[in-house]
């Protein structure tokens, strides 16, 4: 582990070298829904500083909780949504796949099957 840094109470950035790698690993709890859009907007504008401050040559990795349902259907999110996930698309899935697709990522839960939970 080379650094681990609190960038506030939702964003938590640890920073791993692995086989010669550099691996940065974002923890992020996203607002709830409800909340005003400035408010939300207090979580998303610095976890994209973050990511736009990870160097190209360096891997990222985000997990978290974004308090969101993306839905099954992909729509025009293809490049981004494997097409797995349970409920309808709420704004904050709509948030997360925006995101997902300005930084070229992929939701990985979204491209496995898995089974609902009782």
């Amino acid at each position: 582990m080379v650094e681990v840094r609190w960038v506030n109470d939702r964003l938590m950035v640890i920073k791993l070298i692995v086989g010669g790698m550099t691996l940065n690993v974002i923890i992020a709890y996203a607002l709830q829904a409800g909340l005003d859009n400035e408010v939300k907007r207090g979580f998303w504008e610095p976890l994209s500083e973050v990511v736009r401050g990870t160097l190209p040559t360096e891997k990222l990795f985000i997990e978290g909780d974004f308090n969101g349902r993306i839905e099954s259907s992909v729509g025009v999110y293809g490049e981004v949504h494997g097409g797995f996930d349970f409920g309808d698309r709420n704004g904050g899935g709509t948030s997360l796949l925006d995101f997902a697709r300005a930084f070229e990522l992929v939701i990985a839960n979204s491209i496995f099957r898995r089974g609902r939970s009782i």
